[in-house]
């Protein structure tokens, strides 16, 4: 096959093809091939897509739009890297003049997610130390939930509290959900029978199986895949608008 030129080869491949919903197991070779092969650190990846979490988040609700006299948003993170995501989505929603307030019941030890969580502290976002149980107190303080609990890496067979306490919380809300990259409790590859029901849906990079019975607002974020891995994987991604890294379905 020709190689091709510098010009063109900085063009996304043209594609008619249907996007590609990826399984768990083909997700994971993807992010090992960005992190192996391709030297993409971790937290520059976390970075990078708790940014265009933030950038989705200002597109499905921009702050004109918001209810409430305070632009409050509870981000709720959860003990691996989607909770990173989530902190580094909080951050960037400070920058964007939200209000953003956490609630990060199980703080990793790893020091990549201590890293996200000084980063907020010294931007004075607030962390909960607990979830009202009381519904309503969530629905009066907040205009939406961003939920970065159980990502695509959860089992979630293993499942337990507060995270089992926080989901039936959140089926319960009447508030706004966004769900970052899998709505947590939904299983990646399979149809939702009985997880939370998001208003919005953040797929990464690649929606997930699951993404294909979702019915709400659904954006895809970060635009960075090389147009090698695209290939590879037949992805047949969208073509973003202009300079966008996020697109909606």
């Amino acid at each position: 096959m020709a190689k091709m030129n510098h010009s063109s080869s900085e063009k996304e491949p043209e594609t008619t093809e249907p996007l590609r919903y990826l399984s768990k197991m083909e997700m994971a070779a993807v992010e090992n091939e960005l992190l192996k092969d391709y030297r993409f650190g971790q937290q520059q990846l976390i970075e990078m897509w708790g940014h265009a979490s933030a950038l989705a988040i200002t597109k499905a609700y921009p702050l004109s739009s918001l209810s409430k006299k305070q632009p409050t948003v509870l981000v709720i993170c959860g003990p691996d890297q989607n909770g990173s995501i989530g902190l580094v989505c909080a951050r960037h929603l400070r920058i964007f003049e939200y209000e953003p307030t956490i609630f990060y019941p199980k703080r990793s030890p790893h020091s990549l997610h201590q890293d996200f969580t000084v980063q907020c502290e010294k931007m004075d976002i607030p962390f909960l130390s607990y979830l009202p149980t009381e519904v309503q107190l969530i629905n009066d303080a907040y205009n939406l939930v961003v939920d970065a609990i159980l990502g695509p890496e959860t089992d979630l067979k293993d499942v337990k509290e507060p995270y089992s306490g926080i989901l039936l919380t959140l089926k319960q809300v009447k508030i706004p959900i966004a769900s970052v990259d899998v709505p947590s409790g939904w299983d990646v590859d399979e149809v939702n029978k009985d997880g939370i029901n998001p208003d919005v849906l953040i797929s990464l990079t690649v929606p997930k199986k699951c993404a294909t019975s979702f019915s709400g607002k659904h954006f895809l974020a970060g635009r960075f895949l090389p147009y090698d891995m695209q290939k590879k994987y037949e992805l047949n991604l969208p073509e973003f608008p202009g300079t966008e890294c996020l697109i909606q379905l």
